[in-house]
């Protein structure tokens, strides 16, 4: 099936055409180009500052290499409490964090667990409704002044490192600890 094409179909069609080569023969716009000499003439005044400058013995620090010096690159210890008592768990974290502190340890993930299995049922003093290492350990950590002089903060553990079950350590400098 062939369709007629109208006239003013191919007057269009002959106009875009010559539009067409009028377009592609044009020159491309030249820039303008600033002077040879222009662009090479340098101050005598540039020269000498450069000429000192290289003659000059005194190097220039690196400002990278001088802020890598104080970083302290992050190091990791974990400590598992699933199945301790709260006394070996109290006597037990403040072993690990003295050891992390003293190995220059940034971090240490403490894993308590939720205490959802704890035998808190059989002892009427301890609630039904709460963990027993969960809260206790965190609890005695913060009251021992020893442990506290060596510890920047304590946080929540990510969902990755144990969630509600766990909590981080972030431990001082060992080296700027006074």
């Amino acid at each position: 099936m062939s369709k007629k094409i109208s006239n003013k179909d191919k007057q269009d069609w002959e106009n875009f055409l010559k539009n067409k080569e009028k377009i592609i023969n044009k020159k491309p716009v030249k820039k303008k180009e600033m002077s040879y000499k222009k662009n090479m003439e340098i101050s005598e005044k540039d020269k000498q500052d450069w000429e000192n400058f290289l003659k000059n013995k005194e190097k220039i620090p690196n400002k990278d290499f001088i802020n890598k010096r104080n970083i302290r690159h992050e190091r990791i210890k974990k400590i598992d409490f699933h199945g301790y008592t709260i006394e070996e768990a109290n006597k037990g974290v403040e072993k690990f964090i003295q050891k992390c502190f003293d190995e220059n340890i940034t971090k240490i993930i403490v894993i308590t667990g939720k205490g959802l299995r704890s035998k808190n049922v059989e002892n009427p003093y301890l609630s039904k409704d709460l963990s027993i290492l969960k809260y206790s350990v965190p609890e005695f950590i913060e009251s021992n002044t020893n442990l506290t002089k060596m510890i920047i903060e304590i946080t929540d553990a990510k969902i990755e490192d144990g969630g509600s079950g766990a909590f981080y350590i972030y431990l001082k400098n060992k080296n700027k600890f006074r």
